[in-house]
């Protein structure tokens, strides 16, 4: 779809799941960069689900200056994947710095583009499945521009480490179903909240989002202004030798900021919300998610046969 660009983050440290990583990959390295099943790392996993719908010229890539080694090992060699831009963030600010700088950049080129946000940690069971709905969230953004829609997963258990979403009323219906408003956001909840949650008929955030770039940077702007004046300063030099420097310079003063609680939360009047087919997705978060969406898939890697014979 020549009209829909591509965040894919990358930038995170994955402390949760870095007992697990550890086990499997000696070096230190960030879980986006492991390899959890098959051949592939979480991250080129990811590159390679997204490219199904996105061209590799408009799909943007976040990481951060400490994952440089891991970074070159995956874009090296016969066979690695190709992507438009490597935006290197100079120090990890947490998800806000990390949606919103390439939001920045895209929107310096492409004023009127769409963009699909993916983190680099989920798996999903059916890619050309999950792809296809992800990418027909497009066309529903041109229609309501100033909506961030998310796309929710069905949950099946009282989940708290990931964001719930309550519905609202229908926007609109597609093909790929309902689109609906945004009544409550709970990012994380309490075991308590997340039944009520449930109880409600609450979904899980997946954190994949799809909205028309102006909106990202409008919510950007409500939420975090300091940030946001600090990211555009980077403007002038994001054609030269000067970026990296642009980027130090901004990230030096930056605080920290988690996107869905400082973005999402306070804006729900701008969020939608649109619920996947039946397609098995998880967030490799935690070394217990992992080891259960294997297990509920029957996936054996030699790693999980040689835990489980260690046990």
């Amino acid at each position: 779809m020549q009209s829909l660009w591509a965040i894919v983050l990358a930038g995170g440290q994955g402390t949760r799941l870095s007992p697990l990583v550890s086990r499997i990959h000696a070096d230190g390295r960030p879980k986006q960069f492991a390899v959890l099943t098959g051949s592939r790392s979480l991250l080129r996993q990811t590159l390679d689900r997204v490219a199904i719908s996105v061209t590799p010229e408009r799909t943007v890539v976040v990481t951060t200056e400490t994952h440089s080694p891991y970074f070159a090992s995956e874009f090296s060699g016969p066979g690695a994947p190709r992507v438009g831009k490597v935006l290197v963030q100079s120090q990890d600010r947490g998800t806000a710095a990390g949606i919103l700088l390439p939001a920045q950049w895209i929107a310096w080129r492409d004023p009127e583009a769409t963009v699909a946000i993916f983190p680099s940690d989920h798996f999903v069971a059916n890619d050309t499945a999950f792809m296809r709905h992800v990418a027909s969230l497009a066309a529903v953004v041109e229609r309501h521009p100033g909506r961030i829609v998310l796309v929710a997963a069905t949950p099946d258990s009282v989940e708290t480490g990931y964001g719930w979403i309550e519905p609202g009323v229908e926007l609109e219906r597609t093909v790929g179903g309902g689109i609906r408003t945004v009544d409550r956001f709970v990012e994380k909840p309490s075991p308590e909240a997340a039944r009520a949650c449930l109880a409600r008929g609450g979904l899980w955030n997946t954190f994949v989002m799809v909205a028309k770039v102006s909106a990202i940077l409008e919510a950007g702007w409500s939420a975090l202004p300091d940030l946001m004046e600090r990211l555009y300063q980077i403007r002038p030099s994001a054609e030269r030798e000067g970026e990296a420097r642009a980027i130090a310079q901004a990230y030096a003063g930056a605080s920290s900021a988690d996107f869905s609680r400082v973005v999402l939360t306070p804006s729900v009047g701008r969020l939608a919300v649109s619920q996947l087919p039946p397609v098995s997705w998880s967030d490799w978060g935690t070394p217990e998610r992992v080891i259960a969406t294997l297990r509920h898939e029957g996936i054996a890697p030699n790693w999980l046969r040689l835990l489980a014979s260690t046990a």
